[in-house]
């Protein structure tokens, strides 16, 4: 009986390994890489990811910049975004953008009077409407990420680390110390990004993770206000 019960904890152990149990997830292979050649991989992992939630600060042209948005390949986005201090919601769904400001928002983009008319409420536009329309790569899982990693110099690679449980490489901006942390299992997604100086963190969490999207209610046609 001895020998019996040793085998079957045997057996038990085999196909516990087998199915990945105890098993740490296999490398990608990036940390083994060049930067350039991890930049391509991370291209390549976001075209082909199903969703991203992308939040956190940084500063672009200039001006500072705060996201918390979902993003879903193929259909559009929805969440908050504030630019020079002015925040507003944006979501797209296929070929529509809805956005809901304040007045100061509308005002800087729109004019005095769309902001009286529209201020706290939500309304829509074409994504081919000039504009408002050219908020659109916001929405763009690709366009926006593209964005967001495309302002950096000469990189070097750093250590290994980990962000948020998930092991990852570490690329350097010698420029002006900037980080780029990509995983190093699984697909070759970003998954933080510290500008350097001092200048905030954005994180991609949530990969692939399913995505809802819905146009608000009753939103306000913007092409009626403005004869368009």
């Amino acid at each position: 009986m001895r020998g019996a019960s040793a085998c079957w904890l045997a057996v038990v152990a085999v196909l516990l390994v087998g199915c990945g149990g105890k098993q740490s997830p296999s490398s990608n292979g990036v940390e083994s890489m060049t930067p350039s050649q991890i930049l391509a991989q991370v291209q390549k992992a976001v075209a082909d990811a199903e969703s991203v939630h992308i939040v956190g600060a940084g500063t672009t042209g200039g001006s500072a910049i705060t996201l918390d948005l979902m993003l879903a390949a193929g259909k559009g986005g929805a969440g908050h975004i504030s630019i020079g201090g002015l925040g507003f919601e944006i979501v797209r769904v296929d070929q529509k953008l809805y956005f809901k400001g304040d007045s100061s928002f509308l005002s800087h983009y729109a004019g005095p009077v769309a902001a009286q008319l529209l201020a706290g409420k939500w309304f829509y536009v074409p994504v081919s409407t000039s504009g408002f329309g050219s908020f659109s790569p916001l929405t763009n899982m690709v366009a926006i990420t593209k964005q967001i990693l495309a302002s950096h110099g000469e990189l070097a690679k750093g250590g290994e680390t980990t962000i948020d449980g998930r092991p990852a490489i570490t690329l350097i901006d010698k420029s002006h110390g900037g980080r780029l942390y990509v995983a190093t299992t699984g697909p070759a997604y970003p998954l933080a990004l510290k500008p350097g100086k001092g200048k905030g963190e954005i994180r991609f969490t949530d990969w692939d993770q399913p995505v809802t999207l819905a146009a608000p209610s009753k939103p306000i046609d913007y092409s009626k206000l403005t004869g368009g």
